[in-house]
């Protein structure tokens, strides 16, 4: 008999976020993966995989398709989880990602019987409410595409060390455009003096080297790109711990344009050569000023 201990993945959440995605890599990756296991059926595979020896990691999806039996699976969730270590993934995006990406491959929402798209995503998310609520994870798509996505579920899944199983993601912002909803930690760097009000500067960003020196003359900026570091140093570790996969740090000024870029590349920078996986992403950068 295998020495692997036996597992059930169940897969969850929006349509349009990524569940496929999700389970083809798990398939990949040596799970008996079945894409919506009607709910009566789950505790019978639960079963299989702690029993069987042919099956000791399985991967299931269930979502919206199951209807109005989708109901039974959180007091469903709590007797599997008695029978077998289980994992429960729920994904999500952001509505205007779901409806690009609906738009993108022409295929009709689960629940387009009725209304929109728009209309069906937040049906959908009142529905599932009650299952997101029992997730072990909840993962954002909105910022991965196809192979950031299946990176993320290889290394938080596929057997590595702890350290390869956290990505940081730093963006910048401006706060007049709203803050990310994806955010984890949010940092407000309008204290520091605005770039935008000297002329030769308000067509530029915080990566041009002029705007980059005048950000950097001032000692606020180097004292707090020390402490933040620090702090972000500090918690990094405590965050993998605690089995976190993504962690999104946000830095915003004004307009999205000069200190929230500077200081969000810096960020990066100082992360990276700490020797985490970074990726920095600047929203509002190309915005009219």
């Amino acid at each position: 008999m295998s020495l692997l201990q036996p597992e059930l993945v169940i897969i969850t959440g929006l349509s349009g976020s990524g569940k496929g995605t999700v389970l083809k890599c798990l398939e990949d990756l040596g799970y008996y993966a079945v894409d919506n296991l009607p709910i009566p059926l789950i505790s019978k595979l639960a079963e299989l995989t702690r029993d069987s020896p042919n099956i000791r990691k399985a991967a299931i999806v269930v979502d919206i398709r199951e209807g109005a039996s989708l109901k039974e699976f959180p007091k469903l969730y709590k007797g599997i989880r008695e029978k077998v270590r289980t994992t429960l993934l729920f994904l999500e995006a952001d509505d205007a990602t779901i409806l690009r990406r609906f738009s993108e491959t022409r295929r009709p929402h689960p629940l387009a019987a009725s209304g929109s798209v728009a209309s069906n995503i937040q049906a959908e998310k009142k529905q599932l409410a009650s299952i997101r609520k029992l997730a072990d994870h909840i993962i954002n798509s909105s910022k991965f595409n196809v192979h950031e996505l299946r990176d993320l579920i290889q290394e938080k899944f596929g057997g590595k060390g702890v350290e390869s199983k956290m990505r940081i993601y730093v963006n910048s912002f401006g706060y007049r455009h709203g803050v990310p909803t994806d955010s984890d930690l949010v940092f407000d760097v309008r204290f520091l003096p605005n770039p935008n009000y000297i002329p030769a500067f308000k067509q530029l960003t915080g990566r041009h080297p002029s705007v980059a020196r005048y950000i950097s003359t001032f000692p606020q900026t180097t004292e707090f790109l020390e402490k933040i570091t620090d702090l972000l140093i500090y918690l990094l570790p405590h965050y993998m711990r605690e089995g976190k996969s993504y962690l999104t740090i946000s830095f915003g000024c004004t307009g999205g344009h000069h200190r929230s870029v500077f200081l969000a590349d810096q960020i990066r920078k100082r992360l990276t050569k700490s020797g985490y996986k970074v990726t920095s992403n600047h929203r509002d950068i190309t915005r009219p000023v």
